[in-house]
């Protein structure tokens, strides 16, 4: 068989690599839809976590997509993209509601009833504004303090082991009190019951029979006197209810000394005195958990910012005949700074040197020399940077392919058209590697990348023509059901 020629594979590259970039390109932007459609407004109080070209829904079906968001007038402008299919009427509303706890919300809107239509231009009513996660937090951390400051006084009642002491005393003598209670009431049931029985006879019988019940209501209160008048019985001891009065009686006692205890307890710690007064008194001490609560406060508000942006790419190097792969992950806690993670995977693999000097007494040699060996392997590289974007420019620092390098970013006509140039490789040749590409989005999310690698040296110069898909949070949602859909498909 024939040798297939190189323009024919850099043919045959292209037309796959644009034939997958438009499936790609189909079902990451099928919820937008056709073109058409019309623009309405709406002016919301605050627009955090919301992002341009994320989907706009009506009862959880993607109807838009937000156009556009701006300042006006001290208010957040959402200018949302409507499907041409889809109607809004006069009292439609739209809203802000939360889509996950780290923050993310998206824009939902109801159609309304009442004619006219809306048209485009037309501006829309806001839904009242649900509790945000601050106004939680807020809650939430008012009653903290609530809690601090009963574990405090708790602490300072009980805490302490004379006053843990007490309390024991106290439940102690408060279980024996009970179970004399208890033990007076079971040897008195037959008395008890008798009373019970008179009492129902009392509410049964008429006029005639008020004699025998005053009668018996003598009989009972005589009982109960003697009951009372008890001294003791034959066994010398005294009696059971006489026993109750004084377990009673000793422990008010007992609850009163832990009542002073208490109170002893809480005057220190209203005077500053012992540890968990210092603790209540100490404004450094309150100034530095303040400090730290701020803190948290604002590591989770940054989580809740973070967004992610994830990046697949292959480039064709035309001499030497090889496809490079990229594989990019950016965490983009704000928008004018991120974290760039790269891991690439490059035929021509990772090259480094060996400086050697010799010295011989070999007279066909030197007396000194200096040896260079150059070596070649077939590793992944991988990048780490940091990227802070000023205007229309973007500055990177760290690691670039597995080395030091530098790198600088130029966007323009809405972020849809890039400049990229990259210096690294310090060491690895004589002189650093320069690399510039140009980048353009043709299609939504779908990037045409071209340009020049190794610019300062003629021997390892090399250009590329590659396609790269970028895609975010939004975009893996709307991926994902449609993957599980072919995968069902599949096993079918």
């Amino acid at each position: 068989m024939a040798k297939v020629s190189q323009a024919a594979k850099i043919g045959l590259f292209v037309v796959v690599t644009a034939g997958a970039g438009y499936l790609v390109f189909r079902t990451v932007d099928r919820q937008v839809g056709g073109g058409g459609g019309y623009v309405v407004h709406a002016y919301l109080k605050d627009a955090t976590g919301i992002a341009t070209h994320s989907r706009v829904a009506i009862a959880g079906i993607p109807v838009g997509t937000i156009e556009r968001i701006s300042l006006e007038g001290g208010r957040a402008r959402v200018d949302v993209k409507i499907g041409k299919d889809v109607k809004l009427y006069e009292d439609a509303r739209l809203g802000v509601r939360a889509a996950s706890l780290l923050g993310e919300n998206v824009i939902i809107l109801t159609q309304g009833t009442h004619e006219p239509l809306k048209k485009d231009g037309d501006e829309v009513e806001t839904m009242p504004e649900a509790r945000s996660v601050d106004d939680i937090k807020e809650v939430v951390g008012r009653i903290a303090d609530l809690v601090e400051k009963v574990a405090q006084q708790l602490a300072g009642s009980i805490g302490s082991e004379e006053g843990g002491n007490n309390l024991r005393s106290t439940l102690k003598n408060l279980a024996e009190a009970t179970e004399a209670i208890n033990l007076t009431v079971r040897e008195n049931r037959t008395v008890i019951n008798e009373t019970l029985r008179n009492v129902d006879r009392i509410t049964s019988v008429n006029e005639p029979e008020i004699n025998k019940i005053l009668v018996n209501v003598r009989v009972i209160t005589e009982d109960v006197k003697q009951l009372l008048a008890a001294q003791g019985g034959k066994d010398g001891k005294n009696g059971e209810l006489r026993d109750t009065v004084e377990r009673v009686n000793r422990a008010s006692q007992s609850l009163e000394s832990a009542l002073g205890h208490i109170d002893s307890v809480a005057g220190r710690i209203d005077r500053g005195e012992g540890t968990v007064g210092r603790l209540t008194k100490d404004e450094a001490l309150i100034n530095e958990v303040q400090g730290v609560a701020e803190g948290v406060n604002d590591y989770v508000d940054s989580l809740r910012r973070l967004q992610t942006v994830v990046g697949l790419r292959s480039d064709y190097n035309f001499l030497a005949n090889t496809i490079k792969s990229y594989v990019e992950l950016r965490l983009q806690p704000r928008e004018d700074k991120y974290y760039l993670i790269e891991l690439i995977n490059d035929p021509r693999g990772k090259t480094s040197f060996t400086q050697t000097d010799v010295q011989t007494t070999n007279p066909n040699d030197p007396a000194q020399y200096r040896t260079v060996t150059t070596s070649t392997t077939d590793a992944f590289r991988f990048t780490i940077q940091f990227a802070r974007r000023i205007g229309p420019f973007t500055g990177r620092f760290g690691i670039k392919e597995s080395t030091g390098g530098l790198g600088l970013d130029t966007h323009l006509l809405r972020n849809r058209f890039e400049i990229v140039q990259d210096l690294f490789g310090f060491g690895e040749e004589i002189r650093p590697r320069y690399r510039l590409w140009v980048g353009y989005e043709f299609l939504r999310r779908l990037w045409l990348i071209g340009g020049v690698d190794h610019l300062f040296l003629a021997n390892r110069r090399d250009y590329f023509l590659g396609l790269q898909l970028r895609f975010t949070d939004d975009d893996l949602k709307t991926i994902l059901p449609f993957t599980g859909g072919a995968a069902a498909g599949g096993g079918r």
